[in-house]
């Protein structure tokens, strides 16, 4: 892995300790990777403004996010999955876009309405994507139906946008809050902006005639799963009034993290689905898509209850996802129940999980 550097952002926030033990850790990485191959591509469904569509969604692989190379979020391991030199050529990028188009063309009847590109960092970042390949990436879909972008608060401008909205391309931008609460981002997240630049961002996203995706984190380290619960109700009625669609996402343990380094420690547990499940049921009256898709369910290092109703709650959450609908919940139960609802109401220490 290239060596990272330090970028501006942390000066004064109080996020240097943070980011030394974060540059230390990521500094484990020792594998490399083709910077012709996308990180990952898939074909799933998703729920839209304008209704489920098929999806193909991309990582491409850009060399990295500048914040993670600074250090970055203790949660995210995607840095370690970029390519060496921190940047990646406009050829190959758009070798890997022809790469999904393949997979696409191989596992899908027809072509997907969704686009989404993500690149574990910021898609509108120019150091990440130059103009020069975010304008061939925007012509490549410019006939589809939607597309979703990644970017931090920073990067969210018109003139980028517009790329995409003059193609006629219905446009959303991913941002990654991942809560509403500006002490948990600074303090457990280990991200850099406030809540109202999140806020400027979806302004400045509503100027240019596009949309806000917004991405919570469920369950950050040094929070307890019901500090972790009410924060995540508290966020998705916040970004409500901002984003059309808030994707809660339940931590799941990455390598060369710090939230790796807690785990194997005993002093981190992933969510429980039970979480997951009650934050959606009791936010389903907000003005906004809520959806949720827990990253390796069932696992240790994913979110998961007992092991023997993973699966069941998982359809349940998938189900939600697609139809809005709170009652799947009343669908499936489990002996486990019991204790989770002991944990929420008795767990208080973030390094002493009452339930691995």
């Amino acid at each position: 892995m290239s060596q990272p550097s330090p970028e501006v952002y942390e000066q004064g926030r109080g996020m240097d300790a943070h980011n030394e033990v974060m540059r230390s850790i990521r500094a484990q990485k020792d594998r490399t990777y083709d910077p012709h191959e996308p990180t990952r591509v898939w074909i799933d469904e998703d729920n839209t403004p304008d209704g489920v569509r098929q999806s193909l969604t991309i990582i491409l692989n850009t060399g990295g996010c500048r914040w993670a190379r600074a250090g970055g979020c203790t949660m995210c391991g995607y840095v370690a999955e970029s390519v060496e030199g921190g940047s990646v050529s406009h050829e190959a990028l758009m070798d890997q876009i022809e790469v999904c188009l393949d997979h696409e063309r191989e596992e899908a009847d027809e072509e997907s309405p969704l686009i989404k590109i993500y690149t574990s960092g910021s898609f509108l970042d120019e150091r990440e994507v130059g103009a020069s390949s975010r304008e061939a990436i925007a012509e490549t879909f410019g006939d589809r139906e939607r597309i979703v972008v990644e970017s931090l608060p920073d990067f969210v401008e018109r003139g980028k946008l517009a790329d995409f909205t003059d193609q006629g391309l219905a446009t959303d931008v991913a941002v990654g809050l991942e809560t509403a609460t500006d002490r948990v981002r600074h303090d457990c997240v280990n991200k850099y902006f406030d809540f109202e630049e999140f806020v400027a961002a979806s302004e400045a996203a509503a100027d240019a005639g596009a949309g806000i995706k917004a991405y919570l984190l469920c369950k950050p380290p040094f929070l307890a799963e019901p500090e972790a619960v009410e924060d995540m109700k508290r966020s998705i009625r916040r970004c409500a009034e901002h984003a059309h669609t808030v994707s809660m996402n339940p931590t799941n343990v990455q390598r060369y993290t710090m939230v790796d380094e807690l785990h194997f420690r005993g002093g981190y547990r992933p969510p429980w689905l039970w979480s997951v499940a009650e934050i959606l049921e009791s936010t389903a009256d907000v003005d906004a898509i809520v959806v949720s898709d827990p990253v390796g369910h069932g696992s240790e290092r994913g979110p998961h209850n007992c092991g023997e109703c993973d699966d069941r709650v998982q359809r349940a959450i998938k189900d939600f996802d697609l139809r809005q609908d709170p009652s799947v919940f009343e669908q499936v139960s489990c002996e486990c129940e019991a204790t989770w609802e002991a944990v929420m109401a008795r767990e208080t220490s973030f390094n002493m999980p009452l339930d691995r």
